[in-house]
Formats: C-alpha cells, structure tokens, sequence
C-alpha cells in the first residue's frame, strides 16, 4: 500500500538509484528527493496517507514531520549545491581511462570556484578543500606544466610542491638535488627539450612520459613517478568511507 502511495506521486519514480559507484548513491537520492519535494510534500498531505497505518504510526509521523520541514529541504540544497561539483572529481577518480593523480588539483580548483559561486563566494566553503599532494602532481604534470594559464606563481602548488617533498624525501642534499632539477623541468631544457618530450606530453601516461625523458634528472624522476605512483581511486576505500560521510562532514562545517 505505501509502494503504491508513493508511486501514484512520484509517477512511478523510486527514489533510490543504485550506481556501481556507491558514493554517488546518497547524493543521487538527494538529487531524486529534491526533484520531487512538491510531490513528497503532497503525498503526506494526502487523505489516504494520513488515514493508513503508516500514516497514522511513530514512525511514520516522524517521516511526515521531516519531509515537510521547511529546514529538511534547506539542508538537501546545501549539500546538492557542494557535493554536485565534487562529483565531477569522483568520476575522474574513479574512472580507469587513465591515471587522475596529476589532474585532480586542476580539477580541484574548478570545484572550489563552482562551490564558492554556489554559496554567493563564501569563502570558506572553497577553504575546506585542500591537497598538498595533488598539487604536487599538477606542477609535475607536463600536460599541464607548459600550457599558457599554467599557475607556475600560485603560491599554494608552489607550497605544496615543497611540503610533499619535504614528507617525501628525508634526505636534504637529496632534496636540494631535485630542486635544481625542477629548473630544467620548468625551463624545458636538457631531454625536456627534445620534440619528441613535446609531443609526447599529451598522449602518453604521465610516469611513463617521466621515465622515458627523465633519465638526466634521476632524483626528481624518482621523485616524480613515486608522486604519480600513489592512487587516487576510488575503489580502493569503498569499505571505508561514503558519500554520506562527506555531506555529513559539510554540513557540520558550515
């Protein structure tokens, strides 16, 4: 009987949208519970709803109560509003196209932007995303590294750059090795400089494109497949955490 209450007001619609990738299916729900806000509300409004057992039960009443909380939907927007950029990041991640670690920071950004102009540039919304090692991948990324609107003077991919290397790599004469290394990245010289280094930037996997011109630079080419080397997939912590988890972790923020 609930089933078919439900269905005469969601026009045969079900509000759960199972994914082979299970975080996106709490924000999925969400994004099906708001689409249908008016006809949920109506639905508890409904004389048969409220004469039936369900209505009429603790439960149900508690159900009843939050779908037509005026707060309950303001909390659905807020987390809409900043987890459907990051959704566009969970697709990268959890895709098997091509590596994503030396793209998510670029990615990132654009996140931080859209959720920022989501909540009229509160600025702190944009602050609570933060990666020190994806920065590091998206300074090392010669895809990126050499194009016109490259952030080579951002402050933040130059101080991550650092701290990851720091964590990295204990030793200093090591360190001060790859420091000087990265100017010959930077800068395009040595094997960097070869064409067939530019025209491979964009049509090879990032650490095989380190290791087959990287050889004059072996510390940071060490470095470097060792950044690129670490997984950002998704699929390797589904156990350990969800999409919920996140929204909750929003919200208790703002």
């Amino acid at each position: 009987m609930l089933i078919t209450i439900l269905k005469k007001f969601t026009k045969g619609r079900d509000l759960i949208r199972p994914e082979m990738t299970r975080f996106a299916t709490t924000y999925l729900t969400l994004t099906c519970l708001y689409a249908m806000k008016t006809s949920l509300m109506s639905m508890f409004n409904y004389e048969e709803w409220k004469t039936s057992k369900f209505g009429t039960s603790q439960e149900g009443r508690k159900v009843q109560n939050v779908v037509l909380d005026s707060r309950f939907w303001k909390n659905v927007t807020i987390c809409l509003k900043v987890v459907a950029p990051l959704m566009v990041v969970l697709r990268l991640v959890d895709s098997d196209a091509k590596p994503a670690m030396g793209f998510i920071y670029e990615e990132m950004d654009c996140v931080k932007e859209m959720i920022k102009s989501n909540f009229n540039n509160i600025k702190k919304i944009g602050g609570i995303i933060n990666f020190i090692l994806h920065a590091t991948a998206y300074y090392i990324n010669p895809q990126l590294h050499y194009e016109p609107n490259f952030r080579n003077d951002d402050v933040e991919v130059k101080e991550g750059l650092y701290i990851c290397m720091r964590r990295l790599v204990n030793d200093v004469a090591e360190r001060t090795k790859i420091n000087l290394q990265l100017t010959d990245f930077h800068y395009g010289r040595g094997t960097f400089y070869l064409e067939d280094a530019k025209a491979c930037r964009k049509v090879m996997f990032l650490g095989e494109w380190w290791k087959m011109f990287g050889d004059r630079t072996p510390e940071l080419k060490r470095f470097v497949v060792r950044v690129l080397s670490l997984t950002c997939s998704s699929s390797g912590c589904e156990r350990n955490w969800s999409s919920l988890e996140i929204v909750i972790q929003v919200l208790e923020v703002i």
